[in-house]
């Protein structure tokens, strides 16, 4: 019997962040492994595979709009509770769409959830999102990417002044209720072993309710492709925010220190140029004209950009994965990650890890492969293997098919 699969997520654009990949991975895979999956989403929505129904649950979206949302308010919206706290709580400085999705998707629940065996949340960790367990007894299993505790201590130890501190703090307050939230969940998958580590030890969850399950990549597009030629010194490098947590301005720092070896090598990053701690970096070292970012990629492009690399660098401070760099290990790049999280695991003996937040040894690491062809191609044969055969998505989605057996078994 084909099993009916909702799955929550309050945003899910692929090209803001790699939730929204992660949805549209794992979707397509479901509906592949014989499920049939509705998407539930607020906006931005995601791209999905026409296999795949996309719910729609509009909010008032201010991060999209003009003067960044401060004059959307409307008489009518006044008559909404959900959209009140959302309006005034995003004025006051505070990130509510966990929040305020978590409202609305319990209302849709409560109006079609009859319809779903089995209902994902991703990682919204809501209070709405407990009351389908605990008010509408459905089966309910949460995705825990990282606990967002990393984040913050990372921003607060990066704001350079107590008001800066006192924004981080602002933004970051619907921790409390994801961590009230995680400790009631009956059923948990992360996708490593550190995120597991970490959300009991963040989070307070106990271990013998989360279930560690990897995650895939499209290895219908990310993988060699003997047409594409490689750059001779091209570095590439995935960014989704000019975070602290993402480590960019440690690259661009280490790519100041290769020119003095490697003049004409290239940074490309996938991403936007945003204000934060790397576009003040590029700026102070004279880098503008020399790290070109590149953003809106279709999933192709994203993968040529890979497959023309020389190195694929992962930079972060933690990652509770790291979905790029298993594409651009699928892809046959060799790559280079820190020790940050769970970024070893995904390594594993392939790719090589540096310690996070070192850049004289991330310079090290990306002089040592530039200068050594037969280097490249060995450490890039590593890392194919090692992705073909713990990143591919027939192999992961029975996985996701037993824990929502499970999930379902203990409800009843």
């Amino acid at each position: 019997m084909a099993r009916k699969i909702a799955i929550l997520s309050y945003r899910s654009d692929p090209k803001v962040g790699g939730q929204g990949v992660y949805v549209d991975y794992l979707s397509q895979a479901l509906v592949n492994a014989g499920a049939q999956v509705d998407v539930i989403s607020g906006p931005p929505y995601p791209q999905l595979s026409k296999q795949v129904r996309l719910v729609k649950l509009p909010s008032l979206d201010l991060y999209a709009q003009p003067h960044n949302g401060h004059y959307a308010l409307r008489p009518r919206h006044l008559l909404s509770p959900t959209d009140t706290y959302e309006y005034f709580g995003h004025l006051s400085g505070k990130f509510v769409e966990p929040y305020t999705f978590g409202q609305r998707a319990f209302a849709y629940m409560k109006r079609a959830g009859h319809k779903y065996d089995v209902v994902l949340d991703n990682q919204t960790l809501a209070s709405g999102i407990y009351k389908i367990d605990s008010k509408l007894d459905l089966p309910l299993a949460t995705t825990i990417h990282h606990p967002i505790t990393r984040d913050i201590k990372l921003a607060l130890e990066s704001a350079p002044t107590w008001k800066h501190r006192w924004l981080v703090r602002r933004w970051y307050a619907f921790h409390k209720m994801q961590i009230r939230t995680a400790r009631k969940l009956p059923m948990i998958t992360c996708p490593s072993q550190a995120a597991k580590d970490d959300i009991v030890s963040e989070f307070g969850v106990a271990p013998e309710r989360i279930f560690p399950i990897p995650l895939g990549v499209d290895q219908t597009t990310f993988q060699p492709n003997s047409a594409v030629a490689r750059a001779a010194q091209r570095i590439i490098t995935t960014a989704s925010a000019d975070t602290p947590l993402k480590g960019l301005h440690i690259l661009v720092q280490a790519y100041h220190q290769v020119l003095q070896s490697f003049p004409d090598a290239e940074l490309i990053v996938i991403g936007k140029l945003r204000n934060g701690r790397a576009k003040k970096t590029i700026e102070a070292l004279n880098l503008g004209d020399r790290v070109t970012f590149k953003h809106n990629l279709s999933r192709e492009a994203l993968a040529e950009e890979f497959q023309s690399a020389t190195i694929a660098v992962t930079p972060s401070m933690y990652e509770g994965f790291g979905l790029p760099a298993a594409e651009a290990m699928s892809c046959g790049t060799p790559i280079i990650v820190t020790d940050g999280g769970a970024l070893p695991e995904v390594a594993g003996d392939a790719g090589r890890v540096v310690p996070k937040g070192d850049p004289d040894a991330l310079a090290q690491e990306i002089n040592v492969l530039l200068a050594n062809p037969d280097l490249q191609n060995d450490i890039g044969a590593e890392c194919l293997e090692r992705a073909q055969e713990h990143f591919n998505w027939e192999r992961i989605a029975p996985k996701y098919l037993a824990f929502f057996e499970q999930t379902i078994a203990a409800k009843c």
